[in-house]
């Protein structure tokens, strides 16, 4: 699993990718001039004539079969009378004369005798075709220098909307009346390292107007780099920016809350959801900085929910670990921190990690294949709140060691703990439930486990104090036990 980090990349736990550097901020200014298309419309003679007969033209190279052209009649109706020629300008004219290849065109003046076969310059149109496409505002002045050139008397017609797309009204739920309203509270993050950990390194995220104070929220991997010694600097989409100081950050989550050290009158916070009611199916809209694009939006659904994600936050430090949304919506490096909104324009999740093609640790540059992550916006709202009141995240456990690096059979109680301790912590929760070493955790609440970080993420979406019912198995019988959870403060 990615996430879109500063620094050099840290190798997450076995069970996921890691993630990919971020890139550094950049704004390219790219336009494309629309091409609009002219039809000439061939004048209708004013004095009717009877229809001619078919003339045979002469045969070519470049004919109907090479051009597409439509072959004349074989043959008039029996009965219309054969035109006589009185003078050598009657009718019917004699056959167009046929250049030959390469020679010069015909006149402007000449107009084409009528019921002779009009060749198609298919070559020539599939030309200005793919040139309109490789150059947007060229194919602009071709259309129209096409149209200038025309024979005498030949006019050009367009067709318009009936009103300007300044006067058109989007609806309430559209995806261009949700950004509308959502971008203005939607930021770009620049971060940037201290002395003692490089001078001017870092990169770009995203983040969102929490509340009219000037809380960011964000990823914490975003703003790792810059925590200690580093400056942050905050845009809005208007183009104002604004220092920041970090607030709190929980690399566990990977969810930090920065400050804005002058916030402006006036911040708009975005609406929170609710995304326990969430179903796979419904609209997303994300909104972030791709590789330093900002105010970029992508729509999507939601593709899953309680997806396991556990990825590296690029900080040096331990791994996050989330029950997360997972949207097919397009999320790059730089869209990290960024709102995952719903069709109302609620903010459903935080955007946070991808599932990329490559090879994992050390690639460079992570895309979106559509495997998208959210860490939900329940959780991140409880760990929001906590930073902004103490500073510090608050961790729900269980007191027990778990095997991080086995998939498919549950989470395993380790036999001991770290630096040779006891795996189940005396008196801990786990303990009290009767919980083991080598036991194997099956499952948690009404959710399946198959890995140590698949248990870790559940656990992190309840509360301390929450009791729990788990089920496990111990000599090849299954059990069920209820676990209240504890709770551990910090990272460290």
């Amino acid at each position: 699993m990615s996430t879109e980090n500063e620094g050099t990349a840290v190798p997450a736990d076995p069970a996921a990718p890691s993630a990919p550097p971020t890139p550094p901020s950049t704004t390219p200014d790219q336009r494309t001039t629309p091409v609009q298309a002219t039809t000439p419309v061939q004048p209708t003679p004013q004095t009717p004539t009877p229809p001619p007969p078919p003339v045979a033209a002469p045969p070519s190279a470049h004919g109907p079969e090479a051009t597409g052209a439509t072959p004349a009649p074989a043959a008039a109706p029996a009965h219309a009378p054969a035109p006589t020629h009185a003078a050598a300008g009657g009718w019917p004219p004699p056959p167009p004369t046929v250049p030959a290849w390469g020679a010069p065109p015909p006149s402007a003046s000449a107009t084409p005798a009528p019921g002779s076969p009009r060749k198609r310059t298919g070559g020539l149109v599939a030309a200005v075709l793919a040139a309109a496409l490789l150059a947007g505002g060229i194919g602009g002045g071709v259309g129209y220098w096409a149209a200038e050139r025309g024979d005498d008397g030949v006019s050009s017609t367009t067709v318009s909307s009936g009103e300007a797309p300044a006067a058109f009204k989007r609806e309430p739920g559209t995806v261009a009346a949700v950004a509308a309203q959502a971008l203005p509270s939607v930021v770009t993050i620049q971060a940037k390292s201290g002395a003692a950990q490089g001078e001017g390194e870092g990169g770009t995220g995203t983040g969102f107007v929490y509340d009219q104070e000037g809380h960011i929220v964000t990823n914490n991997h975003v703003v790792a780099s810059a925590a200690e010694g580093g400056t942050l600097s905050v845009t809005f989409p208007d183009g104002k920016a604004y220092d920041a100081e970090v607030v709190g950050r929980a690399e566990g989550y990977d969810v930090a809350v920065l400050k804005l050290t002058n916030a402006p009158k006036g911040l708009k916070p975005l609406p929170l959801g609710d995304s326990d009611k969430v179903a796979v199916g419904d609209s997303t809209i994300a909104i972030g900085a791709p590789f330093g694009l900002s105010n970029t939006v992508t729509t999507g659904i939601i593709s899953a929910k309680n997806r396991p994600v556990a990825s590296g936050d690029g900080s040096g430090g331990g791994n996050s670990y989330m029950s997360a949304l997972q949207t097919d919506a397009s999320i790059n490096p730089g869209n990290s921190g960024g709102p995952l909104l719903d069709a109302s324009g609620a903010v459903i999740g935080i955007n946070s990690a991808i599932q990329s093609t490559g090879s994992g640790f050390g690639q460079s540059q992570a895309g979106s294949i559509g495997l998208g992550f959210a860490i939900p916006v329940n959780q991140a709202k409880n760990v929001a709140q906590q930073l902004i009141k103490t500073g510090k995240p608050v961790y729900p456990v269980i007191g027990a060691t778990v095997n991080m690096n086995e998939r498919g059979e549950g989470a395993t109680i380790a036999s001991q703990g770290s630096g040779g301790t006891p795996s189940v912590v005396p008196d801990g929760p786990a303990a009290k439930a009767g919980l083991k070493a080598g036991d194997v955790i099956t499952g948690f609440g009404d959710r399946q486990i198959d890995s140590g970080p698949t248990l870790i993420s559940e656990i992190w979406t309840h509360e301390p104090g929450d009791s729990v019912k788990i089920t496990y198995e111990r000599d090849g019988k299954t059990s069920t036990t209820t676990v209240t959870l504890g709770e551990r403060t910090g990272d460290n």
